[in-house]
């Protein structure tokens, strides 16, 4: 399978050394191109065998799957400009939240898919999200699911939960990095430890807390029950952070899902009022 990559940057790179790292791909089937050539030539200087395509023509014509790692706003125009070069025996795969499957499908003939990575793929752990596209096919499903089970834990989502999913699994782990850093400056400025060990020490306990939830010796809630001993120090840490936190997390969600809808609905406007003046023309 030959698959070609749109767009080298942040999500587009993890993708790729995901792919190849998991073997799910090798890099003499991995094309690639970046608005940015620069980027491209360094992506190929570290996977030998990777082809730099000279345009989107070629990129799209040689690839049979093919995943667009650009910004929103820039794939009504890519997608305009290009959709000529698209066959129906393809799958094209937007890696972005606030694209629509249905939008996708409306401008090309291919099998249409959303895939929201994480970082986490990069290790090859975690999980991607998936919509297909009503007109995807059966065997596109299938060869997408075997090939990101090599790199992740494959999870379907419906329209309606898109947002929140992609929340928890794709910025969930920037998300809790943050909170992690802040632990950190915390121990650091209250205690006399310096800053190397603590984050030594709380990467290790992250680590640490996957491998337990990862081999199921306690969910979640069990695991805060078995280390917060009633009356214990955890337990005094524990009422801080009831105490504090308050709402803030159900803020994270309210920000996200506006800018989410803001997002959406500035799309919109490309994909759903400009095809509906294309139409209206013709």
């Amino acid at each position: 399978m030959k698959v070609g990559i749109i767009g080298i940057g942040n999500m587009g790179t993890i993708l790729s050394e995901a792919l190849l790292a998991g073997k799910a791909i090798s890099p003499s089937d991995l094309s690639i191109i970046n608005r940015t050539k620069a980027k491209a030539e360094k992506f190929k200087d570290r996977y030998q065998g990777v082809t730099i395509a000279s345009d989107y023509e070629e990129l799209v014509q040689t690839s049979n799957l093919i995943f667009l790692c650009m910004k929103p706003k820039d794939f009504y125009t890519f997608l305009n400009q290009n959709s000529s070069f698209f066959r129906k025996d393809q799958c094209l795969v937007s890696i972005t939240s606030p694209i629509q499957t249905s939008w996708l499908e409306k401008m090309v003939p291919s099998s249409c898919v959303r895939l929201i990575p994480s970082i986490t793929n990069r290790a090859l752990s975690g999980v991607t999200l998936f919509t297909f596209g009503l007109h995807c096919t059966e065997t596109w499903r299938n060869e997408l699911l075997e090939t990101f089970s090599t790199i992740s834990t494959p999870i379907l989502i419906s329209e309606e939960i898109t947002r929140v999913s992609s929340d928890i699994v794709s910025c969930g782990p920037a998300f809790f990095s943050y909170i992690t850093r802040q632990f950190i400056d915390a121990a650091v400025s209250e205690t006399k430890i310096d800053g190397k060990t603590a984050e030594k020490l709380f990467e290790q306990m992250l680590i640490g807390l996957g491998d337990l939830l990862k081999k199921g010796f306690y969910s979640l809630s069990e695991l805060e029950e078995k280390v917060c001993v009633k009356g214990g120090i955890t337990g005094e840490g524990i009422n801080v952070l009831e105490n504090e936190l308050g709402d803030v997390f159900e803020k994270v969600f309210q920000a996200t899902h506006k800018k989410y809808a803001e997002e959406v609905q500035e799309l919109k406007k490309d994909f759903v009022d400009q095809e509906l003046k294309k139409d209206f023309v013709d």
